[in-house]
């Protein structure tokens, strides 16, 4: 039996030969090239949608239902995109989702947001190059967990990580919020984009499903349908679990507290503010609060974060024994944001206890400070970039687990941005903490975007850890929040407020105190690893099944790569 012999090339094309000619990868002309300039428009709009629409999710907005269809209209979109491509489709939707959630950030500076906004983008593009081109529960199970890899790092890195924008705050209003209490805010993100999987899929399926009832034609595999009601499966089951998993238990017992607001304008920065101004507000508030609560004191009095700017130590101030005077004069244990100039470059950002007593109890110094806002990272480099003077001095970072021991209760403590790292909850109730506590300060910024989005990342914390939390700030939001993630109250900006609740002492502990991040991480990162193999794999059945009996492909031995069957010989 002969092989056959390859038939002689066409005559070339001269707009082919030309094409080939320019190189390999070269844009089409004419008419394609029309066609191919708006199908890459087509992918970049699409994929900015979908970020905007992951956005339209967060924070003051909140319409977290909008966050699946907008993951499900990205994964949509990049299949069979080469990787450059699906990298720019996910540094698109990026742009979508934290040029809005971020757009708080252009009040410092615009040049900066620009720069921070471009470089948080990354994490989402090289989530989206890092999903097969193609397959159908292998695409389906990496996206998920290609996104929840790039929040995880997105949270870390660089300068400590930015948890603010992201697609998890989202969920504080939804059913998904309770997943939080088995995995963190990195299997809530795992969620999210799985059932922004299941919702493209359904309408794939949809899609397929009334082509096929107009055409009469009725095809026995249907992969859609399957990958919907598998991930529709998974997301359902984990919001049950979430449901029914441990909270923190019954509240051990129960203590009064009460949350200082002292009100003031907002949009400024502390330079810009008399602090005397600040604690006069936050003392007149309190002053208040016998009146207001009927003459019964609160066992807990809260004030919020720097209400006390101190240009020495407390130590050698006046202000150390004046709030001694006042916790014991409430008969209350008082605690008070503070921050003590150390040196011209440096300063301390923290939280003290006093007893009702007035003796000084705990103490806790701030770990997550806010990169170029309470330090500037690599200043002797970035101060040939920008003007630094808003910034003179940078905070010396704490490295204490935030638990504080006081009369009322083991407390929590969170200093304002740390309240977006689950990891500072975690360490606190691990340590022992039964109440958690947030003395924060977003009164430099203007809008409500920071205040809500940390209201919600305070129901996060409170979900995760199993314990109920109290929340206080200058001009707001001050708030209090079950361990459930109820938002019981919550105060009105700029006003002067207290706020009073009676919350409870919880010992128990949740699956993500025990555990953490690391199973959600391994997870993904073992889900992403199987999907590359099984596509590899794939690939090389493939090409086992395109070689002939003699170990050639059709290529080789002169026949059109497809014209005939692997096992087949030209007569």
């Amino acid at each position: 039996m002969s092989e056959a012999v390859a038939p002689p090339p066409p005559a070339a094309d001269p707009g082919t030969a030309r094409s080939e000619a320019a190189g390999v990868g070269s844009a089409p002309a004419g008419p394609a090239a029309r066609r191919y300039r708006h199908r890459r428009g087509a992918v970049a709009a699409t994929a900015f949608a979908s970020g905007v629409g992951v956005a339209l999710s967060l924070p003051p907005w909140g319409w977290w239902v909008v966050a699946f269809p907008a993951a499900g209209l990205l994964w949509w979109r990049i299949e069979g995109e080469r990787a450059r491509s699906r990298f720019l489709a996910g540094w698109l939707a990026g742009i979508g989702c934290f040029g809005i959630g971020l757009w708080w950030s252009r009040s410092f500076s615009v040049p900066g947001a620009v720069v921070l906004v471009a470089v948080e983008s990354l994490f989402p593009a090289a989530a989206c190059a890092a999903v097969p081109r193609r397959g159908g529960w292998q695409r389906a199970v990496a996206f998920p967990a290609a996104m929840t890899l790039a929040e995880a790092a997105r949270q870390s890195w660089p300068f400590g990580g930015l948890p603010i924008g992201g697609p998890f705050l989202g969920q504080a209003g939804g059913p998904v919020l309770g997943v939080a209490r088995v995995g963190g805010p990195l299997l809530v993100t795992a969620v999210v984009y799985l059932g922004g999987v299941a919702v493209a899929a359904g309408v794939l399926a949809g899609r397929r499903r009334l082509a096929e009832r107009s055409s009469g034609a009725i095809s026995g595999s249907r992969p859609a349908t399957v990958i919907a009601l598998a991930a529709t499966g998974v997301v359902v089951a984990s919001v049950v679990l979430g449901g029914v998993a441990p909270d923190g238990g019954p509240a051990r017992s129960r203590v009064s507290v009460a949350a200082v607001q002292g009100g003031g304008v907002r949009g400024f920065r502390k330079s810009q503010v008399d602090p005397a101004t600040v604690l006069a507000a936050a003392l007149a508030a309190t002053g208040r609060m016998e009146r207001e609560d009927g003459g019964h004191n609160p066992q807990l009095v809260l004030w919020p974060e720097d209400v006390v700017s101190l240009a020495t130590t407390l130590g050698a101030s006046g202000e150390e024994g004046a709030l001694s005077s006042l916790a014991a004069t409430l008969h209350t244990t008082l605690v008070v944001g503070v921050t003590e100039d150390v040196s011209t470059a440096a300063f301390r950002n923290e939280v003290v206890a006093f007893g009702p007593d007035g003796a000084l109890v705990a103490r806790y110094e701030k770990v997550h400070r806010v990169p170029f806002g309470e330090y500037v990272p690599y200043r002797g480099f970035f101060s040939h970039l920008a003007n630094l003077s808003a910034v003179p001095r940078d905070a010396i970072p704490g490295h204490g687990s935030g638990l504080l021991r006081t009369p009322a209760g083991p407390l929590g403590a969170m200093i304002s941005y740390e309240v977006f790292f689950s990891s500072r909850g975690r360490s606190s109730v691990r340590a022992g903490a039964q109440l958690l506590i947030v003395p924060t300060n977003t009164s430099s910024y203007a809008t409500s975007q920071v205040p809500t989005q940390e209201v919600a990342a305070s129901r996060f914390q409170a979900v995760e850890e199993g314990r109920d939390l109290l929340q206080a700030a200058p001009t707001g939001y001050t708030a209090v929040v079950t361990h459930r993630g109820a938002v019981l109250q919550r105060s009105v900006l700029g006003a002067p407020q207290v706020l009073f609740a009676k919350l409870g002492l919880r010992t128990g502990t949740t699956w993500f105190v025990r555990a953490g991040d690391t199973p959600v991480l391994a997870l993904a990162g073992l889900t992403l690893l199987a999907a590359w193999a099984e596509v590899g794999s794939r690939r090389a059945r493939r090409r086992g099944r395109s070689r002939g009996p003699d170990g050639r492909t059709a290529g080789d031995r002169g026949t059109p790569a497809g014209a005939e069957g692997p096992m087949t010989t030209a007569p």
